[in-house]
């Protein structure tokens, strides 16, 4: 698949839309959204008017599978079932007589619908895989929704309880169960792939079901940002490198700018003074509100800056060229400029709750317990994470407490290296070094099959994003690419000699 070149104008944009809801959630509770792309609220814009029209989706399927509610308990009300979404893309595969291999998307937390757009790397590869390509959807999203409708999916506690990440890996273990059965495909191996917190999904599905998938590719996954494993302050530090990177003058001013906010805002009218400078959307209430504003814009832009057009750069470049004025809030609504571009408003724009938004406040309420903070050494005002404050919150909102320990309880993660390299095989853990969340990933390789594969100028998901259609993909991430593949075939290579050796099987070849 080719991504139309306006791609990454829209991933800019649809990453500015996001500010806006996530400054209504409190601020323990503000966990920056794992996903593959910029984008925090689907419904704001239509990916089709903006993703090239010559895509595989004419090829998509959509079919439903009767998903149970519950796969870990016996009660009556664990049988109850609902109808669970996923898209298969036919065109490829070498089909079940020749084991030809399955590509399985595991969705993360949004509706699977703009997947096979946005995911080039499977559509850009399964021809020289002969594969099958198969898209499921996380359960509590698009159209995967339990108990009828998402209000009432959503409505208590005893409802969205069973919206975890054990029971939606459950379900995409039913689901390829039942496609390999309906296709007859018994014997056609499995590669699980996710982005973000689905490749999350995708290490532990490996992990949890090896007897149904030969290997995953996770990329930026940031497996081991849970439980203290990581410093609480891995992510802005890596957001503020990257400035810092971009330019030492951009970085200064950004670091200044905090104080200077707060000392104007301390100001008679200051917050009408500062509402006015920075062009907001509506008057503001207090200076945290455009402060944390700018902290995500300039996380979020560290998070996907993706080529071409590289968003820190083009911050930084308008706070560097200082085109409004000298003084250090000119500069800063220079860099907003630059990267919004000449919109009517700026900041405190239209609040717009999604369903993603919603799931993922769940989400990092119960067990995604992330815990992001500030520290003393970055471009920012120090902001330490409160495991108090953010389980008062979440008890606030939702009437349950967070369990922190137990993504790690689970799946592990505390001493990945000893316990892995004799127990797991077969994942890529890919990143990008400029993406914040790589502070929490896998970046060396445990055992020869349990492989780290990152680029030091890669951002958030960028390696399964696919080609762009000009071909002016930087030869970095052209590598980064090649080496997946490799692995990936190597994969399925043994997996075809295994099957030969046990079952006396004809041999398939791949091309």
């Amino acid at each position: 698949m080719k991504h139309h070149p306006m791609l990454s104008k829209w991933l800019l944009f649809i990453f500015l839309t996001y500010y806006s809801t996530y400054l209504t959630v409190s601020h323990s509770l503000k966990i920056p959204r794992l996903s593959p792309i910029a984008e925090w609220e689907t419904t704001l814009h239509n990916r089709a008017t903006v993703v090239a029209t010559d895509t595989d989706t004419e090829n998509l399927i959509t079919f439903y599978y009767k998903q149970v509610l519950d796969h870990f308990n016996y009660r009556p009300e664990s049988y109850k079932t609902f109808q669970q979404r996923y898209l298969i893309n036919f065109k490829y595969w070498g089909g079940a007589n020749s084991s030809a291999p399955i590509f399985a998307y595991l969705g993360a937390e949004e509706p699977i619908d703009g997947s096979p757009e946005l995911i080039g790397f499977l559509t850009d590869n399964a021809a020289s895989f002969n594969a099958l390509i198969v898209y499921i959807e996380h359960r509590y999203y698009g159209k995967s929704v339990p108990f009828g409708s998402r209000e009432e999916a959503l409505k208590n506690a005893s409802t969205i309880g069973y919206f975890n990440s054990a029971q939606a890996i459950a379900d995409y273990a039913s689901v390829l169960i039942h496609i390999k059965k309906t296709l007859h495909a018994q014997k056609s191996p499995v590669i699980v792939i996710g982005g973000s917190y689905g490749g999350m999904l995708a290490s532990w599905f490996r992990l949890k079901y090896p007897h149904l998938a030969i290997g995953a590719l996770a990329s930026s996954a940031p497996i081991l940002y849970f439980d203290n494993i990581t410093p609480q302050d891995g992510y802005y530090s890596v957001v503020s490198r990257d400035f810092r990177e971009a330019s030492e003058t951009c970085y200064q001013t950004i670091l200044k700018s905090w104080s200077e906010i707060d000392r104007v805002a301390s100001q008679p009218k200051g917050l009408s003074i500062l509402s006015q400078r920075f062009n907001t959307c509506r008057p503001l209430n207090e200076s945290s509100e455009l402060k944390d504003y700018l902290i995500n814009m300039y996380a979020s832009s560290a998070q996907y800056n993706h080529p071409p057009r590289y968003p820190v750069t083009v911050i930084c470049g308008g706070i560097d060229r200082a085109s409004f004025g000298s003084d250090i809030l000119s500069k800063i609504y220079a860099g907003l400029v630059a990267l919004r571009g000449n919109t009517t408003c700026k900041v405190n724009g239209p609040i717009i709750v999604s369903e993603t938004t919603l799931g993922w406040r769940w989400q990092t309420c119960s067990e995604m317990v992330i815990p992001i903070g500030i520290g003393n050494n970055t471009m920012f005002q120090p902001d330490p994470f409160s495991l108090k404050s953010y389980a008062k919150d979440c008890k606030k909102q939702f009437g349950v407490s967070p369990r922190p320990h137990w993504v790690t309880t689970y799946y592990g993660g505390h001493s990945i290296e000893l316990v892995l390299q004799k127990f797991g095989s077969n994942i890529i853990f890919s990143n990008g070094l400029r993406d914040p969340y790589s502070s929490g990933g896998v970046l060396k390789n445990i055992s020869d099959s349990l492989v780290a594969i990152h680029t030091v100028n890669g951002s958030h998901c960028l390696d399964i994003l696919g080609a762009n259609a000009n071909h002016s993909d930087p030869e970095w991430l052209v590598e980064q690419w090649k080496r997946e593949i490799m692995v990936m075939k190597g994969w399925i290579a043994q997996y075809y000699d295994d099957l030969v050796a046990l079952n006396g099987a004809t041999k398939f070849q791949s091309k």
